[in-house]
């Protein structure tokens, strides 16, 4: 008896596609059908603490190129991770900024950081966003280090400010003004990351005019104690 080839119209597809998709209907080749184009994740990085200008997302990602950012962009709004938004006059420029859901991408960025920064091919020399650092602070937080300390701790890096507050057993960042912060560490993000997980001295930091710490001086030692990162593999 002669078999009829039976063919299976796929349903179609409920969301924009990418260039190469995976086919698959596992969760996680979805999320990589959506995000994993080279740079969009990090562009989500850079956005998790606010919204930024073009100019401001391109700073904290200097190794993309100003095309492939705007695909990018273009992308992680068509899929409704992202929203781009006019600012009110004087300002009149445009920022990009993470929808609700596309916010819940954060647990996920840590996870991530945690996972490689056992790798022994992770080099942590390599350029360091301020939104990186931050978000590597809320990563690698250890409560029971900090058990019975309470600080608001501020950042200055290049022309952003952060507040992160530790307490009850909680670290949490937020971008905005330092004003009210107990300790302040001022410069570039590679050169704080160097203090809290290289464990280069304060001191020998600042003699190299590459760190400046103001206020309760206690208190910016204990906090470079506080983020110890996990065993290499």
């Amino acid at each position: 008896m002669k078999l009829e080839k039976i063919t299976t119209r796929r349903p179609a597809k409920k969301s924009p596609p990418s260039a190469r998709s995976y086919d698959d209907a596992c969760g996680a080749a979805h999320a990589l059908d959506l995000i994993g184009e080279r740079w969009a994740l990090l562009v989500m990085r850079e956005l998790m603490f606010g919204p930024k200008r073009f100019s401001d997302l391109r700073a904290g990602l200097p190794g993309i190129s100003a095309n492939v950012l705007t695909q990018r962009l273009e992308r992680l709004e068509e899929i409704g991770a992202l929203s781009r938004r006019k600012l009110p006059p004087p300002a009149a420029s445009h920022v990009y900024e993470l929808t609700p859901w596309g916010h819940e991408i954060e647990p996920v960025l840590g996870v991530l950081g945690r996972w490689a920064a056992r790798s022994p091919l992770h080099d942590p020399t390599l350029p360091l966003s301020a939104a990186s650092l931050m978000l590597s602070f809320k990563t690698m937080f250890d409560a029971k280090r900090a058990k019975g300390f309470k600080a608001r701790v501020g950042f200055r890096i290049g022309e952003e400010s952060f507040l992160v507050r530790i307490g009850d057993g909680e670290c949490d960042a937020a971008r905005g003004a330092c004003d009210d912060a107990e300790v302040v560490f001022a410069g570039a993000a590679t050169a704080i990351a160097a203090a809290v997980y290289g464990g280069v001295p304060l001191k020998a930091l600042e003699a190299q005019g590459a760190l400046t710490v103001e206020g309760d001086r206690a208190r910016a030692e204990r906090f470079t104690s506080l983020f110890p990162l996990p065993p290499k593999m």
